[in-house]
């Protein structure tokens, strides 16, 4: 009887009460940049990606997305393109976001030991970011995702194109002359010409040259001196002046020298009869006495030196 009752209410209330039932969907944000959304509900990158790089098997995977779920969320990797988040709840606001763009890799011994995906979505005072860890597998899959820190996160991505145990050596991937110049700053580095901090500042600006590492501030700097213009003096003044002010530098770098007992030999500045003498370091070693040990720092790059032994 109750059931009937209801039914005839129902009956009764007509299309009124119908009109009032509406089904809310929310705008399916998965993946960055979804060309059916409207560009206020699409993912917004801060920095475009870099370009592929490293071992060449893995460049085959370039673009290819992989997704992972775990409990409410769920995540997506795309290899040398962006890591994203999503919440898969019913929430109205439920977060969808990109905790990184690809952005370079890191490298330790010889070995590609992961790829950083920057610039993420603002978190707090920073930009979130992403690790992703590539280890053998029997398939190509996004394995696991941890946040170890907050805007901090860990993709940890399975495939078998890193099963050999050469896959990720860096050296193979370089170009003929760049291996020439390893090979230059390892044999540097042997014989003791370069410290230990003059041979990984090589190996990095052999690593950005290579475009597996974003370039540094130092390294951008260098690269606009390269390019810019030759220094032209507007006038025989202005020329003087310079001169001038390059003859105190020089005597303060042969003050520095003398200070710390540095030999150096003095040369002629030009082939004009001046009397400006520009200090020039001796290439080979002092002769030392018998069991005595010194730090030569002269020959080669050698880094950052503090005079400390």
């Amino acid at each position: 009887m109750a059931a009937a009752a209801l039914l005839l209410l129902l009956l009764a209330a007509g299309p009124a009460a119908a009109g009032k039932m509406k089904v809310v969907e929310e705008p399916n944000s998965f993946g960055l940049n979804n060309p059916f959304l409207p560009p206020a509900h699409r993912l917004q990158p801060k920095a475009a990606p870099a370009a592929a790089s490293g071992p060449e098997q893995l460049r085959s995977l370039a673009g290819r997305c992989f997704d992972y779920v775990e409990s409410m969320y769920k995540y997506e990797l795309c290899l040398f393109r962006n890591a994203t988040q999503h919440e898969q709840t019913f929430r109205w606001n439920a977060y969808s976001g990109i905790l990184g763009i690809w952005h370079e890799w890191e490298i330790e011994n010889n070995t590609f030991v992961g790829m950083w995906m920057r610039d993420g979505d603002s978190c707090e005072t920073r930009n979130r970011e992403t690790k992703v860890l590539l280890v053998c597998g029997r398939s190509n899959k996004l394995a696991h995702v941890t946040e170890p820190s907050t805007c901090m996160y860990s993709l940890t991505f399975e495939t078998p194109l890193v099963c050999h145990p050469h896959s990720l050596l860096v050296y193979p991937t370089l170009p003929e002359a760049l291996r020439r110049k390893w090979d230059e700053a390892a044999q540097a580095h042997y014989d003791e010409l370069i410290t230990e901090q003059g041979y990984n500042k090589r190996l990095r600006e052999i690593f950005e040259e290579a475009g597996l590492l974003k370039l540094t501030r130092e390294g951008e700097s260098k690269k606009k001196t390269a390019n810019a213009p030759r220094l032209k003096f507007e006038s025989v003044e202005k020329c003087n002046q310079e001169y001038q002010q390059l003859s105190k530098d020089i005597q303060k770098l042969t003050d520095l020298l003398t200070r710390h007992g540095i030999a150096y030999e003095a040369v002629l500045a030009g082939n004009h009869g001046n009397k400006h003498r520009t200090p020039a370091l001796v290439t080979e070693k002092p002769a030392l006495g018998v069991g005595s040990k010194t730090d030569w720092h002269l020959h080669g790059d050698p880094g950052v030196w503090n005079g400390s032994r």
